[in-house]
């Protein structure tokens, strides 16, 4: 089945009665080690009648090789971007789902300092929970959708960004350890990665707390 391209459909409807939309997605929620990330991608009425960059899609959407490439226009094309994190002793520490809070509240800060108000905007936040409300964010409207990052351009933005950065970020910890090959399974469970874990045991940057011996294979 064909997936069709996302538009800016609720974007728009969403700009009549709201100065600004960001729209927010995550990645690297079900990994094994690394950080999650949240991606945040603002758009505004004059943005909304520019050109849909050509390939953006949902991150898992986009081939790996061209996910640079496509990130790039899309950050570009949106008024703002930026991508929060939370750590994996974050995430054990206060478990996943605060911490998608946390990793969204702090891309949302990252926007604030490059002069968005973000309380003039209504934000899209990919899924049918609302994390950033429940992390203890206040005076912001949120209205989570599911299959955003599917349907809107915006969160589709939010997540090819979010993934390069975060796919790069893993590659960069691969070099310090190597043995869980995360330059090619980016922290998720391969049969590679459980393995290594069988053979090294955990690293510092493993998310300690989660009952990775019974994880499923993922590649």
């Amino acid at each position: 089945m064909t997936v069709a391209d996302p538009r800016l459909t609720l974007e728009r409807r969403l700009l009549k009665d709201h100065s600004l939309v960001i729209a927010c997605d995550e990645v690297g929620r079900g990994a094994l080690a690394g950080p999650v990330a949240v991606g945040a991608a603002v758009i505004d009425a004059q943005r909304s009648r520019k050109r849909i960059p050509q390939g953006l899609r949902d991150s898992k959407l986009v081939p790996e090789a061209r996910r640079a490439d496509v990130a790039a226009r899309a950050a570009s094309w949106v008024s703002a971007s930026a991508v929060g994190w939370a750590s994996s002793a974050e995430i054990d520490e206060i478990g996943i789902m605060r911490a998608l809070g946390l990793a969204t509240i702090r891309a949302l800060a990252d926007l604030r300092a490059h002069g968005i108000v973000t309380e003039d905007a209504i934000v899209i936040l990919d899924g049918n929970y609302d994390y950033i409300t429940a992390a203890g964010a206040e005076g912001l409207r949120v209205r989570p959708v599911v299959k955003a990052d599917r349907d809107c351009a915006s969160a589709a933005a939010a997540s090819v960004i979010a993934k390069v950065a975060r796919d790069d970020l893993m590659t960069r910890l691969h070099a310090e350890e190597p043995v869980y090959a995360w330059e090619r399974n980016k922290g998720y469970a391969s049969a590679t990665h459980r393995d290594a874990i069988r053979s090294h045991g955990l690293s510092t940057h493993h998310r300690a707390s989660w009952a990775i011996a019974d994880a499923p294979t993922l590649f």
